[in-house]
């Protein structure tokens, strides 16, 4: 998967997501709360999910935070890093 795969790069109204699968452990704290934007697909990694504009921007930045490797980037539409 590379970054213009939409499971693990994309724009959710004003933010852009990234999952780093290299970083990703599975641990699912992301799917916990923000369930429409994220899953682990078959190799128990986290993808974003095409209903992901259905979590708030608030929902998927807990989620991020919430990742134990930080496996989860997001930046701004300027490219500004939001977290980590």
């Amino acid at each position: 998967m590379d970054d213009k795969d939409p499971k693990v790069t994309r724009k959710i109204r004003r933010l852009m997501v990234k999952i780093d699968r290299n970083l990703c452990i599975g641990a699912a704290t992301c799917i916990a709360l923000a369930p429409k934007a994220f899953a682990l697909d078959d190799e128990a990694k986290a993808i974003l999910l095409d209903t992901c504009e259905e979590d708030s921007n608030e929902a998927i930045i807990e989620a991020a935070k919430s990742c134990p490797v930080m496996a989860i980037l997001i930046e701004d539409e300027a490219g500004k890093k939001i977290y980590p």
